[in-house]
């Protein structure tokens, strides 16, 4: 054999390098990785719908006793135990994750009880782990009955010192009472919370119809029902085709009334808002849109909210109809946001699946049966032990005396014992364990009693291990004992979200409830811009900060559109009625787009709607462009021009004229250039040295005008001398022409 053949030795290959292909190397610690992450962290079983950790929580709050009646303990000491004992993860982490499980507005039905500082809707933090306390809920109980009762596997802890469920036992489907959500690798899940009545309900008729179809149970449990309740704006069609393939996107708007405040002014106050948007920042978002006066007819947003929601929204003007003013903030703001459905879970452990409704109720159901049988096994062997207990005694108070005679004289009384009544060691250690106290009459008549109703126990335990049908009785049984414990009759139980397919209100104008007022927007070399009121002389003369001046003004109206063409070849848009006043210096453009600081403003212009554009690189490339395709909607801007913008002109005229750094000018029809709604461009003239100076729109038949030094203006009409078609050189421009080679 080959040395190369012989297998590792552990003792003579100890420090040995053996080569390995990195991306083979790589790929299986990443797999490694990734199956951890999907396994152990981010995806809940479908079974219980819980991830490791939170079972982990669960369960050591059940080892320490914090059951829902009795006291409370420190959640330092719960975190440490889920810690030291099940989770060898950072203790924020665990922390955190208990808070949540104690939050209201985060757990349709919490399974922690917290008291003390657990967070609040508005986003603030729970208190440090020492300060709060927590003890399980009846749900977290119900989750976890059975436990006791084999009703699940168990496994080795991290370090394998103790013994951890593998899964709870479950007694309601919690993976869509309450939801999940979790990111893992190459996959996600985010499952919204369920009213567990209409859960249990679905689960009931999945029992007696088990081929029924994703439709038929949205019928019984017809969508999500947030802890914060809401309303969701879905159609049936909608919701129905999201449950059957696992995925789709759900509306979800706050809850909002009209309070009539008299003599005809109203206010409208939002009392629930959407699932997981923090109270605080839709505030100041609400407020930014009132300062930024993007939506001007919003005069005041208040927060007087308590236990309950209340944020008050006033009207600047009382003819606004609510309807429409509240289909402006859907758009605008978190009172509308979308929930991404994503039922992406562990199907018995092991299998990450996207699922449809029928499958998750469908895991869960088969899980409860198992659950059922296992602690029916459980229940049938503790009945066999206490049966054979139960002979042994009875034998023995039908040989009393015999029993005391071998015990008082007899060295061996178990041997004795076991060879004269044909008793078994486990019945022999029971009689000798005996009290004196029960060697009464009546223990015997009660012995027998409990030794018929163990055996008609056992009877109707065997019948139902043996007999599918009998389980599926009993599980119902079971969940309808769940759903009269935390159902609609409980509190809290009824549902809180309202499922609508109202039609969408189409929203105001914000434009048409701008007031029209005249302004001169003025921009300064060092980027501050302002609005000055009314149409002052272009060249008047305003302060501006030290080392600053003017660079660009304009006339406007407060109901203009700006565009801002950047040298990075994007364009921004301004609303003209949100520019600072004229009272201070500005503020800095940068600030209110995403223009990078390397990149200077080639253009401030008003947009109009029918005009067109052209735009050139200083590589003297262009096109021209049309209004519609430089509108920005985001601060980010709207990528048009790729390379460095030198110029942007309105398009007018029949001719183009372009003029080189060489001095050359050349003079082609517009029809040679080209429409485009972005890239580079085609070559506008062709330059040996240099590049593009500038470029300007002509009438051929009215000619080239440009002002002199002096400030007087020349025309050449005749252009024949410098009319070609694009991309070519170009000749020297006429005597005269300016020598910054500029048309104005």
């Amino acid at each position: 054999m080959a040395d190369d053949d012989l297998p590792p030795d552990p003792d003579t290959d100890a420090g040995r390098t053996i080569p390995e292909p990195l991306s083979r190397a790589i790929g299986e610690r990443y797999l490694t990785y990734a199956l951890s992450t999907i396994m152990h962290r981010a995806l809940p079983d479908a079974r219980d719908g819980l991830k490791p950790v939170h079972r982990r929580i669960l369960y050591a709050m059940r080892e320490l006793r914090l059951s829902p009646s009795g006291g409370f303990r420190k959640s330092a000491k719960i975190t440490g135990d889920v810690m030291g004992n099940y989770h060898p993860h950072g203790d924020s982490a665990i922390y955190d994750a208990m808070a949540r499980l104690a939050q209201p507005f985060a757990m349709r039905y919490p399974l922690v009880d917290g008291q003390g500082n657990f967070g609040n809707i508005d986003g603030d933090n729970p208190a440090a782990s020492r300060y709060t306390e927590a003890r399980l809920t009846l749900a977290a109980e119900a989750l976890m009955e059975g436990l006791a009762e084999d009703a699940v596997d168990f496994r080795p802890n991290y370090d394998g010192t103790l013994q951890e469920p593998i899964v709870l036992p479950a007694a309601f489907p919690n993976l869509l009472c309450n939801g999940a959500s979790g990111i893992a690798v190459g996959m996600a899940t985010n499952i919204p919370p369920h009213n567990l009545h209409e859960v249990i309900d679905a689960c009931l008729h999945l029992i007696k119809a088990p081929d029924a179809r994703d439709e038929t149970l949205l019928r019984l449990m017809p969508g999500p029902d947030f802890p914060t309740g809401g309303v969701l704006v879905e159609t049936p069609e909608t919701l129905a085709e999201a449950y059957r393939t696992g995925r789709g996107s759900l509306r979800l708007r706050a809850r909002w009334l009209r309070e009539d405040l008299g003599r005809g002014n109203w206010q409208l106050v939002v009392t629930e808002i959407p699932y997981q948007v923090q109270k605080s920042k839709l505030i100041e978002r609400l407020a930014e849109l009132i300062q930024t006066k993007k939506i001007p007819i919003l005069a005041d947003v208040r927060d007087e909210s308590a236990d309950d929601i209340r944020i008050v929204l006033e009207p600047r003007a009382r003819t606004v109809d609510p309807e429409q003013l509240m289909a402006v903030l859907f758009r605008n703001s978190d009172l509308e946001t979308r929930f991404g459905l994503n039922m992406n879970v562990l199907i018995d452990g092991r299998q990450p699946k996207v699922c449809s409704l029928r499958e998750v109720l469908r895991a869960f159901l088969d899980h409860r049966r198992e659950v059922l049988v296992r602690r029916s096994n459980h229940r049938l062997a503790k009945i066999a032990a206490r049966l054979e207990v139960l002979d042994g005694y009875i034998v023995a108070f039908l040989n009393l005396d015999r029993v005391i005679e071998i015990i008082r004289h007899e060295d061996d009384p178990k041997a004795v014992m076991m060879a004269e009544f044909g008793l078994s060691e486990v019945q022999v250690e029971a009689i000798l364990n005996m009290r004196l106290r029960a060697l009464r009459r009546l223990e015997e008549i009660e012995l027998r009693a409990e030794r018929d109703r163990l055996t008609e126990e056992r009877a109707g335990l065997e019948a139902l291990v043996g007999d599918e049908g009998l389980q599926w009785v009993r599980i119902a049984e079971e969940l309808k004992e769940t759903r009269g414990l935390f159902g609609k009759s409980a509190a809290g139980g009824l549902r809180r979200t309202e499922i609508t397919a109202s039609a969408d209100v189409q929203p105001l104008d914000m434009d048409a409830m701008i007031e029209r007022e005249p302004v001169t927007v003025i921009l300064s070399r060092m980027g501050w811009i302002r609005a000055l009121k009314g149409h002052q002389p272009l060249d008047a003369e305003v302060k501006f900060r030290d080392g600053d001046g003017p660079l660009m003004a304009l006339h406007a109206e407060t109901t203009d559109k700006l565009m801002v063409f950047g040298q990075n070849g994007r364009f921004y848009t301004l609303s003209a009625n949100a520019l600072p006043g004229g009272r201070g210096m500005g503020e800095p453009l940068r600030l209110m787009i995403d223009l990078p600081n390397d990149s200077a403003v080639v253009d401030l212009f008003l947009w109009r709607e029918d005009e067109q554009h052209l735009v050139a690189s200083t590589a003297g490339d262009g096109f021209i462009v049309g209004a519609a395709d430089i509108l920005a909607q985001t601060r980010a801007g709207r990528q048009v021009l790729n390379g460095t913008a030198l110029l942007r002109r309105k398009v007018e005229g029949d001719h183009l004229a372009t003029v080189g750094e060489n001095r050359k000018l050349l003079v082609f029809p517009l029809a040679e250039l080209p429409e485009m709604a972005r890239g580079k461009g085609v070559r506008l003239q062709r330059f040996k040295d240099g590049g593009l100076a500038d470029a300007a729109f002509v009438t051929l038949s009215v000619g080239l005008s440009w002002k002199d030094p002096a400030g007087r203006t020349r025309t050449e009409s005749d252009l024949t001398e410098w009319l070609g078609s694009r991309a070519q050189a170009g000749r020297m421009a006429p005597r005269g022409f300016p020598r910054d080679n500029r048309f104005t």
